[in-house]
Protein backbone atom coordinates (compact mmCIF):
# COMPACT_ATOMS: atom_id res chain seq x y z
CA UNK A 1 0.00 0.00 0.00
CA UNK A 2 1.21 3.45 -0.40
CA UNK A 3 2.43 5.97 2.06
CA UNK A 4 -0.67 8.94 1.58
CA UNK A 5 2.08 11.39 0.71
CA UNK A 6 3.33 9.17 -2.02
CA UNK A 7 0.14 8.61 -3.37
CA UNK A 8 0.10 12.71 -3.67
CA UNK A 9 3.01 12.52 -5.58
CA UNK A 10 2.20 10.06 -8.15
CA UNK A 11 -1.16 11.67 -8.47
CA UNK A 12 0.02 14.97 -8.82
CA UNK A 13 2.20 13.81 -11.49
CA UNK A 14 5.76 13.43 -10.59
CA UNK A 15 6.48 10.14 -10.68
CA UNK A 16 9.87 9.03 -9.69
CA UNK A 17 12.63 7.48 -12.01
CA UNK A 18 13.85 4.27 -11.99
CA UNK A 19 17.19 3.14 -12.62
CA UNK A 20 17.35 -0.42 -11.29
CA UNK A 21 20.92 -2.45 -12.28
CA UNK A 22 21.40 -6.15 -12.00
CA UNK A 23 24.62 -7.48 -12.33
CA UNK A 24 25.62 -10.77 -13.15
CA UNK A 25 27.84 -13.06 -11.36
CA UNK A 26 28.88 -10.77 -8.88
CA UNK A 27 30.64 -12.22 -6.00
CA UNK A 28 30.10 -11.40 -2.33
CA UNK A 29 33.42 -10.65 -1.44
CA UNK A 30 34.51 -9.03 -4.98
CA UNK A 31 32.29 -5.83 -3.46
CA UNK A 32 34.25 -2.76 -1.61
CA UNK A 33 32.22 -2.42 0.99
CA UNK A 34 32.03 -6.19 1.96
CA UNK A 35 35.97 -5.51 2.37
CA UNK A 36 38.03 -4.09 5.88
CA UNK A 37 38.86 -0.36 5.21
CA UNK A 38 41.94 0.45 2.92
CA UNK A 39 41.63 -3.12 1.19
CA UNK A 40 42.95 -2.52 -2.54
CA UNK A 41 42.40 -6.53 -4.31
CA UNK A 42 38.84 -5.17 -5.27
CA UNK A 43 38.13 -1.80 -5.48
CA UNK A 44 34.29 -0.26 -6.40
CA UNK A 45 34.54 3.22 -5.22
CA UNK A 46 31.71 4.35 -7.07
CA UNK A 47 29.51 1.69 -5.87
CA UNK A 48 30.44 2.49 -2.25
CA UNK A 49 29.97 6.26 -2.51
CA UNK A 50 26.30 5.31 -3.48
CA UNK A 51 25.95 2.85 -0.44
CA UNK A 52 26.86 5.62 1.77
CA UNK A 53 23.96 7.71 0.43
CA UNK A 54 21.68 4.90 0.38
CA UNK A 55 20.75 2.01 1.73
CA UNK A 56 22.85 -1.54 1.74
CA UNK A 57 20.57 -4.40 1.48
CA UNK A 58 22.13 -6.97 3.44
CA UNK A 59 19.61 -10.21 3.44
CA UNK A 60 19.36 -9.77 -0.27
CA UNK A 61 17.96 -13.30 -1.83
CA UNK A 62 17.89 -14.62 -5.82
CA UNK A 63 17.75 -17.94 -7.18
CA UNK A 64 21.07 -19.76 -7.31
CA UNK A 65 21.88 -19.01 -11.07
CA UNK A 66 20.82 -16.34 -13.66
CA UNK A 67 17.81 -17.44 -16.09
CA UNK A 68 15.39 -18.24 -12.91
CA UNK A 69 16.48 -14.61 -11.16
CA UNK A 70 15.97 -13.06 -14.69
CA UNK A 71 12.52 -14.17 -15.20
CA UNK A 72 11.96 -13.65 -11.38
CA UNK A 73 13.04 -10.33 -11.84
CA UNK A 74 10.54 -9.65 -15.22
CA UNK A 75 7.62 -11.31 -13.98
CA UNK A 76 7.82 -10.74 -10.22
CA UNK A 77 7.59 -14.18 -9.13
CA UNK A 78 9.58 -16.35 -7.08
CA UNK A 79 11.39 -18.70 -10.07
CA UNK A 80 9.07 -21.43 -8.16
CA UNK A 81 6.46 -20.22 -9.74
CA UNK A 82 7.56 -19.00 -13.35
CA UNK A 83 11.24 -20.73 -14.00
CA UNK A 84 13.86 -22.58 -12.39
CA UNK A 85 15.68 -24.02 -15.23
CA UNK A 86 18.58 -22.64 -17.19
CA UNK A 87 17.57 -23.43 -20.49
CA UNK A 88 18.96 -22.36 -23.67
CA UNK A 89 15.98 -20.07 -25.30
CA UNK A 90 16.20 -22.46 -28.21
CA UNK A 91 13.83 -24.13 -26.47
CA UNK A 92 10.22 -25.24 -27.49
CA UNK A 93 7.48 -27.61 -26.73
CA UNK A 94 4.35 -26.59 -29.12
CA UNK A 95 2.10 -28.75 -27.14
CA UNK A 96 1.60 -26.26 -24.82
CA UNK A 97 1.43 -22.80 -26.83
CA UNK A 98 1.40 -20.82 -23.03
CA UNK A 99 4.65 -22.31 -21.03
CA UNK A 100 6.27 -24.14 -23.34
CA UNK A 101 9.32 -21.88 -23.71
CA UNK A 102 12.29 -21.40 -22.33
CA UNK A 103 12.19 -18.66 -18.91
CA UNK A 104 8.84 -16.28 -18.52
CA UNK A 105 5.80 -18.16 -20.19
CA UNK A 106 4.30 -16.13 -22.84
CA UNK A 107 0.86 -14.80 -20.99
CA UNK A 108 2.34 -13.50 -17.75
CA UNK A 109 2.68 -9.04 -17.37
CA UNK A 110 6.05 -8.10 -17.74
CA UNK A 111 7.65 -5.79 -14.86
CA UNK A 112 7.96 -3.21 -17.81
CA UNK A 113 4.49 -3.42 -19.50
CA UNK A 114 3.36 -2.37 -15.40
CA UNK A 115 5.84 0.40 -15.93
CA UNK A 116 4.57 1.80 -19.60
CA UNK A 117 1.37 1.38 -18.77
CA UNK A 118 2.11 4.55 -15.94
CA UNK A 119 3.43 5.96 -18.57
CA UNK A 120 7.08 5.96 -18.42
CA UNK A 121 9.45 6.06 -21.03
CA UNK A 122 11.12 2.25 -20.60
CA UNK A 123 14.65 1.29 -21.53
CA UNK A 124 16.26 -2.16 -21.28
CA UNK A 125 20.29 -2.85 -21.76
CA UNK A 126 22.55 -5.90 -21.70
CA UNK A 127 21.61 -8.98 -21.10
CA UNK A 128 17.96 -10.61 -21.29
CA UNK A 129 17.94 -14.20 -20.44
CA UNK A 130 14.40 -14.89 -19.82
CA UNK A 131 12.93 -16.31 -23.24
CA UNK A 132 13.56 -15.42 -26.84
CA UNK A 133 10.85 -18.09 -28.78
CA UNK A 134 7.94 -15.58 -30.00
CA UNK A 135 8.36 -11.92 -30.20
CA UNK A 136 6.38 -11.95 -26.87
CA UNK A 137 9.44 -13.05 -24.89
CA UNK A 138 11.42 -10.39 -26.18
CA UNK A 139 11.62 -7.49 -24.14
CA UNK A 140 10.28 -5.25 -26.50
CA UNK A 141 7.35 -7.74 -26.40
CA UNK A 142 7.67 -7.62 -22.19
CA UNK A 143 7.11 -3.75 -23.14
CA UNK A 144 10.47 -2.03 -23.55
CA UNK A 145 10.25 0.72 -25.58
CA UNK A 146 14.00 0.84 -26.37
CA UNK A 147 16.55 -2.31 -26.42
CA UNK A 148 19.77 -3.56 -27.52
CA UNK A 149 20.61 -7.00 -25.74
CA UNK A 150 21.45 -10.90 -26.27
CA UNK A 151 19.33 -13.57 -25.22
CA UNK A 152 21.19 -15.93 -24.09
CA UNK A 153 22.85 -16.85 -20.58
CA UNK A 154 26.19 -15.41 -22.18
CA UNK A 155 28.17 -14.50 -25.25
CA UNK A 156 31.47 -13.30 -26.64
CA UNK A 157 32.25 -9.31 -25.04
CA UNK A 158 34.24 -8.61 -27.90
CA UNK A 159 32.00 -10.49 -31.37
CA UNK A 160 28.95 -11.14 -28.91
CA UNK A 161 28.88 -14.63 -30.63
CA UNK A 162 27.34 -17.66 -28.65
CA UNK A 163 26.36 -21.02 -30.00
CA UNK A 164 26.17 -22.35 -33.38
CA UNK A 165 24.16 -23.50 -36.31
CA UNK A 166 25.07 -26.06 -39.20
CA UNK A 167 24.96 -24.87 -42.62
CA UNK A 168 26.03 -27.10 -45.44
CA UNK A 169 27.39 -29.80 -42.76
CA UNK A 170 29.38 -26.74 -41.91
CA UNK A 171 28.92 -25.05 -38.25
CA UNK A 172 28.62 -21.35 -37.87
CA UNK A 173 29.03 -19.04 -35.46
CA UNK A 174 25.81 -16.82 -34.40
CA UNK A 175 25.67 -13.63 -33.26
CA UNK A 176 23.23 -12.88 -30.06
CA UNK A 177 22.53 -8.78 -29.99
CA UNK A 178 19.19 -7.81 -30.70
CA UNK A 179 17.76 -4.13 -31.16
CA UNK A 180 14.32 -3.61 -30.23
CA UNK A 181 12.48 -5.77 -32.82
CA UNK A 182 15.34 -6.71 -35.04
CA UNK A 183 18.93 -8.61 -35.53
CA UNK A 184 21.40 -5.22 -34.46
CA UNK A 185 23.44 -5.36 -37.45
CA UNK A 186 26.04 -3.29 -37.90
CA UNK A 187 26.37 -2.76 -34.21
CA UNK A 188 28.49 -6.04 -33.62
CA UNK A 189 32.25 -6.31 -33.87
CA UNK A 190 34.07 -8.15 -36.56
CA UNK A 191 34.98 -11.71 -35.62
CA UNK A 192 38.36 -10.48 -35.49
CA UNK A 193 37.86 -8.96 -32.40
CA UNK A 194 38.95 -10.50 -29.21
CA UNK A 195 40.44 -9.86 -25.70
CA UNK A 196 43.88 -10.11 -27.53
CA UNK A 197 43.13 -8.40 -30.39
CA UNK A 198 41.13 -5.00 -29.18
CA UNK A 199 41.97 -2.30 -32.02
CA UNK A 200 38.83 -0.67 -33.79
CA UNK A 201 37.01 -2.88 -31.24
CA UNK A 202 34.03 -1.91 -29.39
CA UNK A 203 33.55 -3.89 -25.54
CA UNK A 204 30.10 -5.17 -25.70
CA UNK A 205 29.73 -3.92 -22.11
CA UNK A 206 30.63 -0.43 -23.84
CA UNK A 207 27.77 -0.58 -26.10
CA UNK A 208 25.42 -1.05 -23.40
CA UNK A 209 26.93 1.39 -21.14
CA UNK A 210 26.69 4.08 -23.82
CA UNK A 211 22.62 3.25 -24.94
CA UNK A 212 22.11 4.13 -20.98
CA UNK A 213 24.17 7.19 -20.66
CA UNK A 214 22.05 8.26 -24.34
CA UNK A 215 18.71 6.94 -22.70
CA UNK A 216 19.28 9.51 -19.92
CA UNK A 217 21.20 12.55 -21.85
CA UNK A 218 18.20 12.55 -24.48
CA UNK A 219 15.31 11.53 -22.30
CA UNK A 220 12.09 14.20 -22.08
CA UNK A 221 12.47 15.18 -18.40
CA UNK A 222 8.68 15.41 -18.80
CA UNK A 223 7.87 12.05 -18.40
CA UNK A 224 9.15 9.59 -15.77
CA UNK A 225 12.07 7.13 -17.05
CA UNK A 226 12.41 3.23 -16.51
CA UNK A 227 15.54 1.60 -17.08
CA UNK A 228 16.13 -1.71 -16.31
CA UNK A 229 20.48 -2.34 -17.33
CA UNK A 230 21.68 -6.12 -17.18
CA UNK A 231 25.47 -5.45 -17.80
CA UNK A 232 27.24 -8.41 -19.24
CA UNK A 233 29.87 -8.38 -16.12
CA UNK A 234 30.95 -10.39 -14.16
CA UNK A 235 29.63 -13.44 -16.00
CA UNK A 236 32.06 -15.82 -18.22
CA UNK A 237 34.22 -15.16 -20.66
CA UNK A 238 36.41 -13.09 -18.72
CA UNK A 239 37.34 -10.54 -21.28
CA UNK A 240 38.02 -6.60 -20.55
CA UNK A 241 39.10 -3.68 -22.16
CA UNK A 242 43.04 -3.15 -21.92
CA UNK A 243 43.06 0.12 -19.68
CA UNK A 244 40.91 -1.14 -17.17
CA UNK A 245 42.97 -4.60 -17.00
CA UNK A 246 45.91 -2.93 -16.17
CA UNK A 247 44.97 -0.95 -13.57
CA UNK A 248 45.17 -4.08 -11.40
CA UNK A 249 48.43 -5.53 -12.79
CA UNK A 250 49.54 -5.91 -9.42
CA UNK A 251 47.09 -9.36 -9.50
CA UNK A 252 48.96 -12.15 -10.05
CA UNK A 253 46.46 -14.49 -10.56
CA UNK A 254 44.98 -14.02 -13.70
CA UNK A 255 41.10 -15.10 -13.40
CA UNK A 256 41.61 -12.93 -10.20
CA UNK A 257 42.77 -10.53 -12.40
CA UNK A 258 40.50 -10.06 -15.34
CA UNK A 259 37.61 -10.54 -12.93
CA UNK A 260 38.62 -7.58 -10.86
CA UNK A 261 39.00 -5.43 -13.90
CA UNK A 262 35.54 -6.25 -15.03
CA UNK A 263 34.37 -5.93 -11.43
CA UNK A 264 36.30 -1.78 -11.75
CA UNK A 265 34.68 -1.34 -15.17
CA UNK A 266 31.27 -1.62 -14.40
CA UNK A 267 31.40 0.42 -11.25
CA UNK A 268 32.81 3.07 -13.33
CA UNK A 269 30.01 2.73 -15.76
CA UNK A 270 26.91 2.83 -13.36
CA UNK A 271 29.00 5.82 -11.46
CA UNK A 272 28.73 7.53 -15.05
CA UNK A 273 25.52 6.95 -15.16
CA UNK A 274 24.20 8.95 -11.97
CA UNK A 275 26.55 11.47 -12.70
CA UNK A 276 24.53 12.05 -15.87
CA UNK A 277 21.38 11.85 -13.75
CA UNK A 278 22.54 14.22 -11.29
CA UNK A 279 23.69 16.87 -14.06
CA UNK A 280 20.30 16.57 -15.78
CA UNK A 281 18.16 16.84 -12.29
CA UNK A 282 17.15 13.87 -12.30
CA UNK A 283 18.57 12.44 -9.41
CA UNK A 284 16.54 14.07 -6.35
CA UNK A 285 13.54 12.15 -8.16
CA UNK A 286 14.78 8.97 -8.98
CA UNK A 287 15.44 5.11 -6.91
CA UNK A 288 18.46 3.66 -8.16
CA UNK A 289 18.57 0.22 -7.30
CA UNK A 290 21.41 -2.49 -7.81
CA UNK A 291 21.79 -6.31 -6.98
CA UNK A 292 23.00 -9.48 -8.29
CA UNK A 293 21.55 -12.05 -10.22
CA UNK A 294 23.26 -14.91 -7.90
CA UNK A 295 26.34 -15.25 -6.01
CA UNK A 296 30.15 -15.55 -7.62
CA UNK A 297 31.14 -18.33 -9.90
CA UNK A 298 33.73 -20.30 -7.30
CA UNK A 299 33.49 -23.51 -9.23
CA UNK A 300 36.20 -24.71 -11.34
CA UNK A 301 39.22 -24.30 -8.95
CA UNK A 302 38.30 -20.58 -9.15
CA UNK A 303 39.07 -19.99 -13.22
CA UNK A 304 36.13 -18.17 -13.02
CA UNK A 305 37.86 -15.74 -11.07
CA UNK A 306 34.72 -15.20 -8.10
CA UNK A 307 34.87 -14.68 -4.10
CA UNK A 308 32.00 -15.00 -1.89
CA UNK A 309 33.95 -15.26 1.44
CA UNK A 310 32.95 -15.14 4.37
CA UNK A 311 29.64 -17.12 3.41
CA UNK A 312 29.35 -21.00 2.47
CA UNK A 313 29.43 -21.36 -1.33
CA UNK A 314 28.65 -20.19 -4.80
CA UNK A 315 26.36 -19.88 -7.71
CA UNK A 316 25.04 -23.28 -8.52
CA UNK A 317 23.97 -23.97 -4.55
CA UNK A 318 21.59 -22.86 -2.30
CA UNK A 319 24.39 -22.49 0.61
CA UNK A 320 24.48 -18.47 1.35
CA UNK A 321 27.19 -17.77 -1.03
CA UNK A 322 24.54 -18.68 -3.87
CA UNK A 323 21.70 -17.06 -3.04
CA UNK A 324 22.18 -14.14 -0.67
CA UNK A 325 23.81 -11.19 -3.10
CA UNK A 326 25.47 -7.52 -2.88
CA UNK A 327 22.84 -5.25 -3.29
CA UNK A 328 21.95 -2.06 -2.23
CA UNK A 329 19.39 1.14 -3.16
CA UNK A 330 20.58 4.63 -3.80
CA UNK A 331 19.01 7.95 -5.43
CA UNK A 332 17.63 11.24 -3.91
CA UNK A 333 13.81 9.48 -3.92
CA UNK A 334 15.11 8.54 -0.49
CA UNK A 335 14.50 10.25 2.44
CA UNK A 336 17.76 11.50 4.17
CA UNK A 337 16.92 9.23 8.09
CA UNK A 338 17.56 5.96 5.93
CA UNK A 339 20.49 6.91 3.49
CA UNK A 340 23.33 5.88 4.78
CA UNK A 341 22.09 3.04 6.70
CA UNK A 342 22.18 -0.91 6.21
CA UNK A 343 18.88 -2.82 6.02
CA UNK A 344 18.66 -6.10 7.45
CA UNK A 345 14.89 -7.23 6.60
CA UNK A 346 14.30 -10.05 3.65
CA UNK A 347 14.29 -8.33 0.31
CA UNK A 348 13.70 -10.62 -3.15
CA UNK A 349 14.46 -9.85 -6.54
CA UNK A 350 11.36 -10.38 -7.53
CA UNK A 351 9.67 -7.57 -4.74
CA UNK A 352 11.18 -5.15 -7.17
CA UNK A 353 7.97 -5.62 -9.79
CA UNK A 354 5.63 -4.63 -7.10
CA UNK A 355 7.65 -1.77 -5.86
CA UNK A 356 8.42 -0.03 -8.90
CA UNK A 357 4.69 -0.49 -9.40
CA UNK A 358 3.49 0.65 -6.28
CA UNK A 359 5.96 4.19 -6.60
CA UNK A 360 4.69 4.03 -9.94
CA UNK A 361 0.87 4.23 -8.54
CA UNK A 362 -0.49 1.16 -10.27
CA UNK A 363 -1.75 -2.48 -9.63
CA UNK A 364 0.52 -4.98 -10.12
CA UNK A 365 -2.28 -7.64 -10.28
CA UNK A 366 -1.22 -9.74 -13.32
CA UNK A 367 -4.54 -10.11 -14.75
CA UNK A 368 -3.75 -11.89 -18.08
CA UNK A 369 -1.42 -14.54 -16.32
CA UNK A 370 -4.32 -15.06 -14.00
CA UNK A 371 -6.51 -15.55 -16.63
CA UNK A 372 -4.26 -17.92 -19.02
CA UNK A 373 -4.36 -20.41 -15.12
CA UNK A 374 -1.06 -19.23 -14.36
CA UNK A 375 0.97 -18.42 -10.63
CA UNK A 376 0.19 -14.73 -9.46
CA UNK A 377 3.18 -12.92 -8.80
CA UNK A 378 4.58 -13.17 -5.45
CA UNK A 379 6.87 -9.57 -4.87
CA UNK A 380 5.72 -7.62 -1.89
CA UNK A 381 6.26 -3.97 -2.40
CA UNK A 382 9.29 -3.22 -0.59
CA UNK A 383 9.09 1.01 -0.49
CA UNK A 384 7.70 1.22 3.09
CA UNK A 385 10.53 -0.22 4.26
CA UNK A 386 13.08 0.93 2.33
CA UNK A 387 11.80 4.84 3.19
CA UNK A 388 11.89 3.94 6.60
CA UNK A 389 7.93 4.11 7.12
CA UNK A 390 8.34 0.67 8.58
CA UNK A 391 10.96 -1.38 10.49
CA UNK A 392 10.10 -4.68 9.34
CA UNK A 393 10.16 -6.49 6.17
CA UNK A 394 6.71 -7.84 5.53
CA UNK A 395 8.91 -10.86 4.28
CA UNK A 396 9.82 -13.25 6.49
CA UNK A 397 10.16 -16.28 4.71
CA UNK A 398 11.77 -17.46 1.53
CA UNK A 399 11.09 -20.11 -0.72
CA UNK A 400 14.60 -21.40 -2.59
CA UNK A 401 13.88 -23.08 -6.05
CA UNK A 402 15.93 -26.18 -7.07
CA UNK A 403 15.21 -28.76 -10.18
CA UNK A 404 14.47 -32.58 -10.25
CA UNK A 405 15.51 -35.13 -13.01
CA UNK A 406 13.71 -34.33 -15.86
CA UNK A 407 13.42 -30.14 -15.26
CA UNK A 408 10.77 -30.59 -12.65
CA UNK A 409 10.67 -28.08 -9.83
CA UNK A 410 11.64 -28.71 -6.82
CA UNK A 411 11.61 -26.95 -3.20
CA UNK A 412 15.19 -27.05 -2.78
CA UNK A 413 15.07 -25.11 0.91
CA UNK A 414 13.05 -22.71 2.89
CA UNK A 415 13.87 -19.44 5.23
CA UNK A 416 11.66 -18.44 8.30
CA UNK A 417 12.88 -15.75 10.40
CA UNK A 418 16.27 -16.63 11.51
CA UNK A 419 16.15 -20.02 10.27
CA UNK A 420 16.77 -21.91 7.29
CA UNK A 421 16.93 -25.49 6.14
CA UNK A 422 18.29 -27.09 2.96
CA UNK A 423 16.49 -30.24 0.80
CA UNK A 424 18.62 -31.84 -1.34
CA UNK A 425 22.71 -32.15 -2.09
CA UNK A 426 24.43 -28.69 -2.90
CA UNK A 427 27.86 -28.69 -4.20
CA UNK A 428 30.75 -25.85 -3.20
CA UNK A 429 29.79 -27.00 1.15
CA UNK A 430 32.73 -25.09 1.92
CA UNK A 431 34.31 -22.34 1.91
CA UNK A 432 36.82 -19.51 -0.12
CA UNK A 433 39.63 -17.88 1.99
CA UNK A 434 39.78 -13.75 2.12
CA UNK A 435 41.79 -14.07 -0.90
CA UNK A 436 40.52 -16.55 -3.70
CA UNK A 437 41.43 -17.69 -6.11
CA UNK A 438 45.19 -16.94 -5.07
CA UNK A 439 48.76 -18.43 -6.79
CA UNK A 440 49.20 -21.16 -4.22
CA UNK A 441 45.78 -22.49 -3.57
CA UNK A 442 43.36 -23.66 -6.18
CA UNK A 443 40.78 -25.59 -4.19
CA UNK A 444 38.04 -26.85 -6.39
CA UNK A 445 34.66 -26.36 -4.64
CA UNK A 446 32.92 -28.44 -6.69
CA UNK A 447 34.06 -31.05 -5.32
CA UNK A 448 32.81 -30.39 -2.06
CA UNK A 449 29.09 -31.35 -1.44
CA UNK A 450 26.53 -31.73 0.80
CA UNK A 451 23.69 -33.82 1.31
CA UNK A 452 21.05 -32.90 3.09
CA UNK A 453 17.76 -34.87 3.96
CA UNK A 454 14.20 -34.28 5.42
CA UNK A 455 14.55 -35.83 8.59
CA UNK A 456 16.31 -35.10 11.54
CA UNK A 457 18.43 -38.09 11.48
CA UNK A 458 20.25 -36.52 8.20
CA UNK A 459 18.63 -32.46 7.61
CA UNK A 460 20.37 -29.65 7.43
CA UNK A 461 18.84 -26.83 10.05
CA UNK A 462 20.74 -23.13 9.77
CA UNK A 463 20.44 -20.41 12.13
CA UNK A 464 21.74 -17.69 9.29
CA UNK A 465 21.38 -14.48 11.58
CA UNK A 466 23.45 -15.55 14.29
CA UNK A 467 25.64 -17.89 12.09
CA UNK A 468 25.39 -16.86 8.40
CA UNK A 469 28.30 -18.54 7.30
CA UNK A 470 26.40 -21.73 7.74
CA UNK A 471 29.06 -23.59 10.32
CA UNK A 472 26.81 -24.96 12.36
CA UNK A 473 24.10 -27.74 11.68
CA UNK A 474 21.63 -26.89 14.89
CA UNK A 475 19.17 -29.44 14.12
CA UNK A 476 19.71 -31.78 16.82
CA UNK A 477 19.03 -28.58 19.12
CA UNK A 478 16.35 -27.59 17.41
CA UNK A 479 14.48 -30.69 16.10
CA UNK A 480 10.99 -28.79 16.15
CA UNK A 481 12.00 -25.99 14.10
CA UNK A 482 13.72 -28.40 11.30
CA UNK A 483 10.18 -30.28 11.59
CA UNK A 484 7.64 -27.79 10.81
CA UNK A 485 9.76 -25.89 8.34
CA UNK A 486 10.04 -29.45 6.33
CA UNK A 487 5.95 -29.21 6.79
CA UNK A 488 6.39 -25.69 5.59
CA UNK A 489 7.96 -27.23 2.44
CA UNK A 490 6.00 -30.06 1.76
CA UNK A 491 3.28 -27.52 1.63
CA UNK A 492 5.04 -24.81 -1.22
CA UNK A 493 6.16 -28.40 -3.05
CA UNK A 494 2.43 -28.53 -3.81
CA UNK A 495 2.20 -25.12 -5.62
CA UNK A 496 5.03 -24.86 -7.58
CA UNK A 497 5.40 -24.06 -11.66
CA UNK A 498 6.51 -27.17 -13.25
CA UNK A 499 5.37 -27.03 -16.75
CA UNK A 500 6.88 -29.16 -20.10
CA UNK A 501 9.22 -27.18 -21.72
CA UNK A 502 10.50 -29.10 -24.69
CA UNK A 503 13.37 -29.63 -26.73
CA UNK A 504 15.91 -27.34 -28.82
CA UNK A 505 13.90 -26.39 -31.57
CA UNK A 506 15.43 -26.62 -35.13
CA UNK A 507 13.33 -23.62 -36.28
CA UNK A 508 15.91 -21.40 -34.39
CA UNK A 509 18.68 -21.96 -36.40
CA UNK A 510 16.66 -22.14 -39.39
CA UNK A 511 15.56 -18.02 -39.10
CA UNK A 512 18.95 -17.21 -37.42
CA UNK A 513 20.81 -18.37 -40.19
CA UNK A 514 17.92 -17.28 -42.95
CA UNK A 515 15.69 -14.56 -42.19
CA UNK A 516 17.88 -13.15 -39.20
CA UNK A 517 21.34 -13.40 -41.22
CA UNK A 518 23.36 -15.05 -38.93
CA UNK A 519 22.10 -13.70 -35.64
CA UNK A 520 19.62 -15.46 -33.16
CA UNK A 521 15.99 -14.35 -32.52
CA UNK A 522 12.32 -15.60 -32.21
CA UNK A 523 11.83 -18.77 -34.13
CA UNK A 524 7.68 -19.38 -33.14
CA UNK A 525 4.99 -16.78 -34.64
CA UNK A 526 7.19 -15.24 -36.60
Amino acid sequence: MLAAGLVAAVTAGSKPNFLYVLVDDYGWADAGWHRPAGYQDIRTPRFDELIKEGVELDRHYVFKFCSPTRSAVQSGRNPLHVNVLNLDPTVHNAKDPVSGYAAVPRNMTGMAEVMSRAGYVTHMYGKWDAGMATPQHTPHGRGYQHSLFYFHHANDYWTSSVGSCTVEKKKELVIDLWNGTAPAHGQNNSRKCSQEAQEDCIYEDALFAEKVYDAIRTHDVSKPLFVFWAPHIVHQPLQVPDNFLARFSDIDDKPRRLYHSMVGFVDEAVGNATDLLRARGMWDNTLMVLHADNGGPIYNSGDAGANNHPLKGGKMSNWEGGVRVNAFASGGLLPAKVRGTKQEGYVCGWDWYATFAGLAGEDPTDHRAAAAGLPPIDGMDMWPLLSGATTESPRTEIALGDSMRAGKTKVGGLIQGRYKILLGTNTMAGWTGAVFPNTTVHWNPSTASETCGNTTADGCLFDIIADPTEHENIIAKHPDIFQRLVARAAELQKEVFSPERGQDDPEACKLAMGKYGGFWGPFVDV
